[in-house]
């Protein structure tokens, strides 16, 4: 199955998070809006530029400039301290909402984080979840980022490199002649500065003068890294997106509609959509849950969500969704334009240390078997070419699709 994994990268976060962090606390001022720089201790003469605002850089202001350099580009310029303690509030926000997408998450950096979205994507495009994640970061978080998309953690993480802020890009195996061979060597990921003299040297001055190059001279010349140079330079890249395996505290997911919905039958569909996705993770995980949560947004971004806690913990999509149903219907006003729906299950207990409850009875345990069925169908054909038919009927037979 063909690896579907995207790269989010903040934008100018730690002046972000500090602009964002100042505006909750009062200031009438935007920092990314003024020549602005996040710098050290401007005592010490080692402090540098860590990070610096557009109107900064159009001084001619440089990350890591001495901010003693910075002062002689642009006098008026305005300094901040850094503060690890809001870029960790504002990592971790990013990461929470990431986590409604996909439990693969590889923190590959403070700003910065892989995804492995290849069982996630609940029969959409990955190129749409890149879009919507990087629509709610913006208006959910108050930053933006750029996203990558690709089949590898290579690629993606090279897609995300591209013009910048606030963009999606994608970087297939049949755009890397286009989009990737033509930028400069420098540009490839994880070639050092040391490394790229050198290559200039045997007139490899392009990432595609790389690629084309023999890859035994490379190795001959650097070894075991150049051979990696060289399939990095082809789009070749096999790596895992290391996730934690940690026991997660919850699970959940939610999706930005493509246009506004009002008709509640329309709603209870994208709700089981979402119920299938939580509840295969929360059987991954082999867990149970005991509270259900169901959140709303509408077109004027009024939220509300109503939870439940079930009569015992369960992994059951039955379950899960005939409750989740219920909420839906109390919560829903009848008439209203709704732009997101999500589902959250949470108070999560290990499978193994649930006792088997004296009513446990052969219906319950069928619907199990069917769960454990349908999950076998989805890891051996992919998650998103089977799906339960029958719209609401969710005990009924499943079905291949066949787009």
């Amino acid at each position: 199955m063909e690896r579907q994994i995207l790269h989010v990268d903040v934008n100018n976060a730690f002046l972000s998070w500090t602009a964002i962090d100042m505006l909750k606390n009062g200031s009438q001022i935007d920092i990314r809006e003024i020549p602005a720089i996040i710098g050290g201790d401007e005592s010490k003469r080692s402090g540098i530029v860590l990070a610096k605002s557009m109107k900064a850089k159009e001084c001619g202001i440089k990350t890591a400039d001495t901010i003693y350099q910075a002062r002689i580009k642009c006098p008026g310029l305005k300094i901040y301290p850094s503060n690890f303690k809001v870029y960790r509030e504002y990592s971790n926000k990013l990461y929470n909402l990431l986590l409604e997408y996909t439990d693969r998450i590889e923190r590959f950096s403070i700003d910065e984080c892989f995804l492995d979205m290849t069982n996630y994507l609940m029969n959409d495009a990955l190129i749409n979840k890149a879009k919507e994640i990087n629509k709610r970061v913006k208006e959910e978080l108050g930053f933006t980022v750029n996203v990558g998309v690709a089949h590898n953690k290579l690629l993606a993480k090279m897609a995300s490199d591209f013009t910048k802020p606030d963009r999606v890009h994608t970087l297939y195996e049949e755009e890397i002649p286009d989009k990737m061979w033509t930028l400069p060597v420098s540009e490839l990921f994880m070639l050092g500065k040391r490394t790229v003299p050198k290559l200039y040297n045997m007139q490899i001055k392009t990432i595609g003068d790389l690629a084309r190059t023999d890859k035994r001279i490379l190795q001959d010349k650097f070894g075991k890294h150049g051979i990696m140079m060289w399939e990095y330079a082809n789009g070749i890249d096999e790596s895992e997106v290391k996730y934690l395996k940690e026991k997660p505290k919850g699970i959940g997911n939610s999706v930005t509609l493509p246009e506004d919905i009002s008709n509640i039958e329309k709603l209870e569909e994208i709700l089981l959509a979402l119920t299938e996705q939580v509840t295969y993770r929360l059987r991954k995980q082999k867990m149970l849950a005991k509270v259900v949560n169901v959140q709303l947004r509408t077109k004027d971004f009024v939220d509300t969500s109503h939870q439940r806690k079930m009569l015992s913990a369960t992994a059951s999509t039955k379950e899960i969704f005939s409750n989740a149903k219920e909420l839906l219907k109390q919560m829903y006003r009848k008439g209203t334009p709704i732009r997101l729906i999500g589902l959250r299950l949470d108070d999560l207990t290990d499978k193994e240390e649930m006792q088997i409850s004296l009513f446990d009875n052969v219906k319950d345990r069928k619907q199990e078997k069917l769960d454990k069925a349908i999950d076998s169908l989805k890891d051996k054909y992919g998650y998103d070419l089977i799906t339960r038919a029958g719209n609401m009927e969710i005990d009924g037979l499943i079905k291949f699709r066949k787009d």
